[in-house]
């Protein structure tokens, strides 16, 4: 009885759906947010996201290009340290 029961889904059946995927793999059946890509479950809600300014996304500078060379300088100087050993 309740297929009787008139339903306006047009909009929300023609409605872009969210680009996210989901956690087994499949595209993410929700209509996205008017104006967004993503629904309101993957980040497409007012206010979701990082806010302006985060200080928590700041990079700790384990991999800065500069601390890749310092880290391969140490690395040469063991190696050659080992090499003079084994030499003597």
């Amino acid at each position: 009885m309740g297929s009787m029961h008139a339903r306006n889904t047009g909009p929300m059946r023609s409605a872009p759906r969210c680009g996210a995927k989901t956690r087994k793999g499949t595209p993410c059946q929700a209509p996205a947010v008017t104006g967004k890509k993503r629904c309101r479950m993957h980040g497409g809600a007012q206010g979701s996201g990082a806010p302006k300014g985060n200080q928590n996304a700041l990079k700790h500078g384990l991999y800065t290009g500069e601390a890749k060379a310092f880290n391969k300088h140490i690395r040469e100087l063991l190696h050659a340290g080992k090499k003079l050993i084994e030499e003597s």
